[in-house]
């Protein structure tokens, strides 16, 4: 069952980067669907988040997309190679976003391999965010679209973990967040081999 738009409302961007573990991401693309269960996520809490690009109430053309009500992509090009796929979520003007760190291959195996050039049994072909974002399709074009239509969506399968299963540690990449870059807001399934590195907990 796909995700109520309602879902992404919740103001509490480190509720739902946890709720999100067990979810599954779809696209369709060419009539082509792939989809992944969620297996790492990190969540960047608005505008009182160092590590957040709309830290302090910032607004610039990439990071408009942000302040949009949740249920929407917020897609970027990091380094100018990688894509990352986000999840806008909270109300209109409070900039909250859960970011894909990885997924385990569910459907559509065939089409992610071609994709990634590798097997989908291989660890890299979802690990990391810009991985997803290729196995998945992803990319630019995807950024600002809604995940009630039939392009990008998350369905709810119901995998559940238990909180024993999921660890909680930094986020990877925000050391010039300061205090903020030891914020335990990266969750990810224990022992599931998608996960990317460092999954030491």
């Amino acid at each position: 069952m796909k995700l109520p738009l309602s879902y992404y409302l919740n103001q509490d961007a480190v509720f739902l980067a946890k709720g999100l573990l067990g979810k599954v991401l779809f696209t369709k693309i060419n009539d082509e669907i792939t989809a992944g269960i969620i297996v790492e996520t990190e969540a960047y809490s608005g505008i009182q988040d160092k590590a957040s690009h709309a830290y302090g109430g910032r607004r610039t053309n990439r990071t408009e997309t942000l302040y949009n009500k949740g249920g929407v992509s917020y897609v970027y090009l990091c380094y100018g190679i990688h894509h990352l796929f986000n999840i806008v979520t909270s109300v209109e003007d409070e900039p909250h976003g859960i970011l894909i760190r990885a997924v385990e291959p569910l459907i559509g195996h065939e089409i992610i391999e071609k994709r990634r050039n590798m097997p989908f049994t291989k660890p890299a072909v979802s690990s990391g965010p810009g991985s997803v974002a290729r196995a998945l399709g992803i990319d630019g074009s995807f950024n600002k679209k809604s995940l009630s239509e039939d392009e990008i969506w998350v369905e709810d399968h119901d995998i559940r973990y238990t909180p024993d299963q999921i660890a909680e540690v930094p986020r990877v990449g925000v050391g010039y967040a300061q205090e903020h870059a030891l914020l335990p807001w990266r969750f990810f399934v224990k022992g599931n081999k998608y996960v990317s590195k460092p999954n030491k907990y």
